[in-house]
């Protein structure tokens, strides 16, 4: 007998009504510049109270010789064991308003059926919207302001958002895959990614993340806190300055991006992000580095 989607995970026995509540997701394994999305998901469960509701089999789905878990060694024998571990976890917002995470190692096997799962919760709870998050690399200066492109199973749901890419042919990821499924279901689903200085791509730049909790509170409706994150963003930002003034070439690479983006903006005849919905010039330099990282990442995951 050939397992079913529910075979892949476990449900707490004691889970209240979640009709129309919200499922926000972020996976760690594949692309995530800044790891904006990381820093909101783990800002989320340090923030707020909460619980786990299901948890997937993770045995099945991960690949513990591309990803080893950690052991502890004390002086003779071995202490610990870290298991991965992909869950939903249930949290209130500020106003005491439930809402999931799902939060883990992006699967690396059995996608098909892991997204079937989801989507089985999805049903089996009522979920009205399922939100993933994450930053990509840019060719944009942290100068300027920061933007986020959103995507959505329908129009309507991304009206707002500005579009800077057409079409694109890039390495899958879970949160892709999974919110395409959902959307051949019937149901609403977002994603939300935002615009990370390339130069800052492999560093934590909590200013993403704090544009990326901006975007699912107005996606969602939930209110969602962020204080920790704003002055993590502001001992960040102080470190970037210090090191561009320290440095010629830095603040060279800065300027020319500057310059880049601010021609594109007089182009337009108005700042990038004013007029929500309104077309900009993007053209291939702006997706450049996009395009490159994304071949790299397919390449290392080969």
């Amino acid at each position: 007998m050939v397992d079913g989607p529910e075979d892949l995970y476990g449900v707490d026995s004691d889970v209240p009504d979640l009709t129309g509540t919200v499922l926000l997701h972020n996976f760690e394994g594949f692309m995530d510049a800044g790891s904006a999305g990381r820093l909101v998901a783990e800002h989320l469960l340090e923030t707020l109270e909460h619980r786990v509701v299901a948890r997937f089999d993770a045995d099945r789905l991960v690949d513990y010789r591309a990803r080893r878990p950690t052991m502890t060694y004390l002086t003779d024998h071995w202490e610990s064991y870290t298991a991965p571990e992909i869950a939903v976890h249930l949290l209130h917002d500020t106003d005491g308003m439930p809402f999931l995470l799902l939060t883990g190692p992006e699967p690396d096997r059995e996608w098909e059926r892991f997204s079937a799962a989801v989507g089985s919760l999805v049903e089996r709870w009522g979920v009205r919207m399922a939100v993933g998050f994450h930053g990509i690399p840019m060719g944009v200066p942290h100068t300027r302001p920061l933007e986020v492109t959103a995507h959505g199973t329908r129009p309507e749901l991304v009206r707002d958002y500005r579009q800077v890419f057409n079409r694109l042919q890039v390495p899958a990821g879970i949160s892709a895959l999974l919110e395409f499924r959902l959307g051949e279901s019937g149901h609403d689903a977002m994603g939300f990614a935002a615009h990370v200085p390339h130069y800052l791509s492999h560093a934590s730049y909590p200013a993403a993340a704090l544009s990326l909790l901006d975007s699912v509170e107005r996606a969602t409706g939930l209110r969602l806190p962020a204080e920790s994150l704003r002055e993590a963003k502001r001992q960040a930002d102080l470190e970037i300055e210090r090191q561009v003034a320290e440095s010629d070439d830095i603040a060279d690479g800065v300027r020319a991006l500057e310059r880049q983006y601010d021609s594109f903006a007089e182009a337009a005849g108005r700042n990038m992000l004013a007029e929500p919905g309104a077309p900009i010039p993007t053209g291939d330099e702006l997706a450049t580095q996009f395009e490159q990282f994304l071949a790299e990442q397919g390449r290392d995951d080969t």
